[in-house]
């Protein structure tokens, strides 16, 4: 029974992957929980937090279409192989220069961007790659279990990464990132699947504009993607002022943030895992719908509450909302696709779902600064729920053969 829940580990190659995924991702969060605080006791400015960040996400805004383009060009395996080999340098680098005591800010900025910058093509490789490791019917449980993977380790990690900081400091955790880089490296050594390469090439432009046309010639797939838009830029951002609500609203502190974030961490790693054991979800418009009201109805009764213990549950439920519809949303795109047009594709999905992300923070970091931190989530909330609704409209009726 559990075999037929999680399908894909059925598939040797998606094991090893699935494996090496797990201990790779706990050490990037190590790594963003470390360079987050090692910013913080450089600057004492959550303005630089922010520029921090964006130097890491802007770099996905402007090159992951042409990592989609490289994506089809090259074995896929091969790609991963020197994107997590170069991912070692950033993370090695940052360790000596805090072991050192000569790390500022902007040495923490410029690593960012490097590793944002080789992101771009991992990212739109990577998720393209997950179904060339198991048959079509499968693709939907593999994205399900990468992205509980995702979420695992976003559990794991920052909660490995205090314990490390305390007892060992700041640079361990950065040694630490670079060395679980290689458990991906030695997984995919020995996977056998390296990617399907599509041959005709008519162009870099023709290549690159493919996949946006592909996007923009289909009603369903430009839905998706229009809601995955509205999320990011409006919805997402309310991860970013969460210390706020910890610090302003619910007087917890560092411990009361450490809880909010953890609740809508495990929002998202049961809904991933629930996906996961489900299988092939039928009729996958409807339940994007649904989950999509879902995510928007939670944020906004979130920034009404008040409540710390209500506020945490309704965490969980943006989690949950936000995890199912992206993960579900991923497979209906993936499967809908031609295998030629994957790359290219998914990298339109790290720019729409990733590359809005410095865009979106810096909207509601000015309108939270007009309006206030819970009025700002409020507006959030209500945007993404009147956008659900209109997605909704068009699909709780309508059954997809998808």
């Amino acid at each position: 029974m559990a075999n037929e829940r999680f399908s894909a580990f059925s598939y040797r190659d998606f094991r090893l992957f699935w494996s090496g995924q797990v201990i790779s991702l706990s050490g990037t969060w190590m790594q963003s929980v470390a360079q987050g605080w090692l910013v913080y006791s450089l600057t004492k400015s959550p303005l630089y937090l922010g520029m921090v960040a964006a130097a890491t996400s802007i770099p996905i805004l402007l090159f992951s279409l042409f990592g989609g383009v490289i994506a089809d060009r090259y074995r896929k395996r091969d790609l991963l192989l020197f994107t997590q080999a170069l991912s070692i340098l950033p993370a090695l680098t940052l360790g000596i220069l805090t072991s050192t005591g000569i790390v500022t800010v902007w040495h923490v900025a410029m690593l960012g961007a490097l590793l944002g910058t080789i992101n771009a093509l991992d990212i739109p490789v990577r998720q393209s790659f997950l179904a060339e490791m198991v048959e079509k019917g499968h693709i939907g449980n593999a994205i399900a279990l990468n992205s509980a993977a995702f979420n695992g380790a976003r559990i794991i990690g920052p909660v490995i990464a205090g314990m490390t900081i305390a007892h060992l400091g700041i640079p361990a955790c950065f040694y630490l990132n670079a060395l679980s880089f290689l458990a991906v490296i030695a997984a995919l050594s020995r996977i056998q699947a390296k990617g399907d390469v599509r041959t005709a090439s008519e162009g870099m432009l023709h290549d690159f504009t493919q996949g946006i046309r592909f996007v923009s010639g289909n009603r369903d797939i430009r839905n998706v993607f229009s809601l995955i838009a509205v999320f990011s830029i409006i919805g997402l951002p309310y991860i970013s002022l969460l210390p706020v609500f910890a610090a302003e609203v619910f007087d917890r502190g560092a411990r009361g943030l450490g809880f909010l974030v953890g609740s809508s961490g495990i929002g998202a790693l049961t809904a991933a895992l629930n996906i996961a054991a489900r299988g092939d979800i039928r009729n996958k418009t409807k339940f994007m719908a649904l989950t999509g009201l879902c995510f928007s109805a939670a944020l906004l009764a979130f920034s009404l509450s008040g409540i710390f213990w209500l506020s945490l549950l309704v965490l969980m439920l943006c989690g949950w909302g936000m995890v199912s519809y992206l993960a579900v949303a991923n497979s209906f795109i993936q499967m809908t696709v031609p295998d030629g047009l994957r790359g290219r594709v998914m990298s339109v999905y790290s720019l729409v779902f990733l590359g809005t992300v410095p865009i979106g923070n810096a909207i509601m970091g000015v309108v939270a600064d007009r309006l206030g931190t819970p009025r700002a989530v409020t507006v959030s909330g209500v945007t993404c729920m009147i956008a659900a609704i209109f997605f909704a409209r068009a699909y709780l009726k309508k059954r997809d053969t998808i």
